[in-house]
């Protein structure tokens, strides 16, 4: 029997967490970026979260192991229904900024999971719509 593909929007904090390796949380992020079984979902914001910094400060690896994550997921363009959505969600739930622009792409999109590095008592994972994991228990 085949395992069922999912798609999964990562924050930017799984990539960071996959790009500095470190620890039981590095090594599931590792491991999920490398697993052909899921369908890596990313947007422009974590683009525009992620990779200014080491392009600018010229961190070629870094930003070229971004890159390479970008390159295999898919990828979400910015639109007025996300961020109208993320409005929401920060009114309704009290989340963060780029939390609600994150979960805007997740549910505007109809991903399987948002990962996310944050820490489940956070605002974040007071949404309902959206199945929300943090990577300290990412498991399928």
């Amino acid at each position: 029997m085949s395992k069922m593909t999912r798609r999964v929007y990562l924050d930017t904090g799984v990539l960071i967490t996959a790009w500095r390796g470190l620890g039981s949380a590095g090594l599931i992020a590792l491991e999920m970026l490398d697993d052909p079984d899921l369908v890596l979902v990313i947007s422009d914001a974590v683009w525009l979260e992620i990779m200014p910094k080491p392009l600018h400060e010229k961190r070629r690896d870094e930003a070229e192991f971004y890159q390479a994550v970008f390159d295999r997921a898919e990828r979400l363009p910015w639109s007025l229904e996300v961020l109208r959505l993320a409005q929401d969600l920060a009114r309704q739930h009290g989340i963060a900024a780029m939390d609600s622009i994150h979960a805007g792409f997740a549910i505007t999109h109809g991903v399987d999971d948002l990962v996310t590095t944050e820490r489940p008592e956070k605002p974040l994972f007071r949404i309902k719509q959206l199945q929300i994991r943090s990577l300290r228990s990412w498991t399928r």
